[in-house]
């Protein structure tokens, strides 16, 4: 199964919330989010990877959550599948339309000759910020709850940009979004790190 079809399977599958059509529609139809990369050139670069980060995502929240210490500590009775599935599937939906192909000078290492390489270039049309860009876009189709909201805002949790103080304080009060961050960074340095 490629990516993109278990993408569909888990989105189709769990989100059925008013505008989740319009959303899928938008995504499949209207955006690159499945031929864009998740990065320029760290985790995910390459066509598609953007996809598969979020399917990894998924995976990854879909398992911490299931663990009895985490559920206990953080008191995680549950989260429909709904709201697991939009936080991991959409979190980086602020990357559609950013990355453009192109290619960069690389010397080769061999024969000591430059040679072009394919590359992405990061531009973004819309600069908003991160994570606020992503509850911007999806919020445009379906209503998130706060704490998925906050969960795809503070994502990035600890390695942002923002004053720690406010990241802690949002771990705290939406153990979602401790567990999304968890989940993206495990996905992006073990399973997709170079």
């Amino acid at each position: 199964m490629t990516a993109k079809e278990e993408f569909l399977e888990i989105y189709q599958t769990h989100i059925r919330r008013e505008g989740s059509a319009e959303l899928l529609d938008y995504l499949v139809n209207k955006s690159d989010f499945f031929t864009a990369p998740a990065s320029a050139r760290f985790h995910g670069s390459y066509a598609g990877g953007l996809c598969q980060h979020s399917v990894n995502v998924f995976r990854c929240l879909e398992d911490y959550l299931s663990r009895p210490r985490v559920r206990e500590v953080y008191q995680l009775d549950s989260y429909p599948m709904e709201s697991v599935a939009i936080v991991a599937l959409l979190h980086d939906l602020c990357k559609i339309g950013c990355y453009k192909a192109g290619t960069r000078n690389v010397k080769n290492d061999a024969t000591g000759q430059w040679e072009k390489v394919p590359t992405f270039f990061f531009e973004d049309k819309l600069p908003y910020g991160h994570g606020e860009k992503s509850v911007y876009i999806i919020s445009g189709f379906l209503r998130l709850t706060r704490e998925e909201a906050m969960a795809i805002r503070w994502h990035m949790g600890f390695s942002g940009t923002e004053d720690n103080r406010l990241v802690g304080q949002a771990f705290q009060q939406f153990p979602l979004a401790f567990a999304l961050a968890t989940a993206d960074m495990e996905a992006s340095y073990f399973l997709e790190g170079n």
